[in-house]
């Protein structure tokens, strides 16, 4: 209908098929979520809740409770159970326990934790 150097059929090379199969070709991730540093627990954490301890251990030495459930105390005063998957010097990601969700991804600050409890 016009002039147009830029119409759909000028872009085309030959021997690069229709449009059609470009849409089906991966790039790479195609989903969005927690990265490949571990996996989602396949069960639940334990049905109680431990006791707060009467002292403050921060978050040092919570390497020791990678791939295991964890209960953790936030300095606000909520607590929760957590699966850690990856820890840094500043975030620890893992998984966060809601009875309502189930396992969520998440990341801790870990300047926010006040205490912490390992279990297998």
């Amino acid at each position: 209908m016009y002039n147009n150097p830029f119409r759909e059929d000028n872009f085309r090379r030959p021997g690069w098929g229709d449009y059609d199969d470009f849409e089906t070709t991966s790039f790479g991730p195609t989903h969005f979520g927690p990265p490949p540093a571990g996996q989602m627990p396949m069960s639940t954490p334990p049905g109680f809740s431990p006791p707060i301890p009467a002292w403050r251990v921060g978050s040092s030495g919570i390497r020791s409770c990678l791939f295991r459930n964890t209960y953790i105390w936030m300095n606000t005063g909520r607590s929760f159970w957590f699966f850690p998957t990856a820890i840094g010097r500043e975030i620890i990601a893992g998984f966060r326990w809601s009875r309502r969700y189930g396992w969520y991804f998440r990341t801790i600050s870990r300047n926010q934790i006040r205490s912490y409890e390992c279990f297998r």
